[in-house]
């Protein structure tokens, strides 16, 4: 497999663009991995973001009744026909999906789960606006830089947890799944990679998802700061209403966000909202 797409690609006489990220996957172990542990056999349709030479793809047709992928480098059109011919249940669009109208895209479908090898550039942004926006997505299962992958699946208290954890807590839960080593990819990335799962349905309620984002972000605005001061900064409130606020959430005064649950998070802003208003 390895030598046929190198080969595919010096044929096409495809050059690697380091701005988008491409390292591809050409180990079908690893690939065959990625798919089983997707579970993406579950579901009518599946969606990969960044299809690069087409190995992910392929693997995951052969499981699957459809596969949309969606790819930003149209020079990798004569590869993907190379490398996905013969599969008849594949539909590549050669589009950003980051500026893909979600609610558009959706109407389609009745429900899909995301499988991809993410370029890191992307991966934040890609994931939250799955999280915020997406209504029929109903699993995810991406391959992402270690550290990231660390970060997203952090528990409150720990050094990972930042604001990108409290944020995808609101739709599911995701764990760590396989360990990819950099040498798996070509072109070799500087760093290892992680396949993380994520687990939708299993959120936490909130009462006002804008507010309970305005609040974590606040929170981790300055790390370095209390939560009491970064309130008091972001929500134009007095330093009383802001240990007030924490008080009646049974929050220490001299918290700071990363110690927060997304839970308590949940409840803080809530109690915000109902002091503002």
């Amino acid at each position: 497999m390895e030598t046929d797409v190198k080969t595919i690609l010096a044929e096409c006489g495809f050059g690697f663009k380091k701005q988008l990220g491409q390292n591809f996957i050409t180990d079908k172990n690893l690939l065959a991995s990625i798919v089983a542990l997707s579970g993406a056999e579950e579901y009518g349709a599946v969606v990969e973001i960044g299809c690069g030479a087409g190995t992910l793809t392929r693997a995951l047709a052969e499981k699957v009744k459809k596969v949309i992928s969606f790819e930003v480098d149209k020079t990798l059109a004569p590869v993907l026909d190379r490398t996905l011919n013969g599969l008849g249940n594949v539909e590549i669009i050669f589009k950003d999906f980051l500026k893909v109208d979600l609610a558009e895209f959706e109407k389609g479908l009745e429900s899909y789960t995301v499988v991809a090898n993410l370029p890191y550039y992307v991966t934040t942004p890609l994931i939250m606006k799955l999280i915020e926006s997406s209504k029929k997505c109903k699993g995810l299962c991406v391959m992402v830089q270690e550290e990231v992958a660390e970060r997203l699946c952090a528990k409150a208290g720990t050094s990972d947890y930042g604001a990108i954890t409290a944020m995808v807590a609101l739709r599911a839960t995701c764990s760590i799944v396989k360990r990819v080593p950099r040498t798996l990819f070509i072109p070799r990335p500087k760093v290892d990679s992680a396949v993380v799962k994520f687990t939708f349905g299993d959120g936490i309620d909130v009462a006002d998802a804008a507010m309970y984002k305005k609040t974590v972000h606040a929170a981790f605005g300055s790390r370095r700061k209390t939560l009491e001061n970064n309130l008091v900064n972001s929500f134009s409130l007095s330093r009383q209403q802001a240990q007030e606020i924490l008080a009646d959430c049974g929050i220490d005064q001299k918290a700071r966000g990363e110690t927060l649950t997304p839970v308590q998070f949940a409840r803080l802003s809530e109690r915000i909202s109902e002091y503002k208003n």
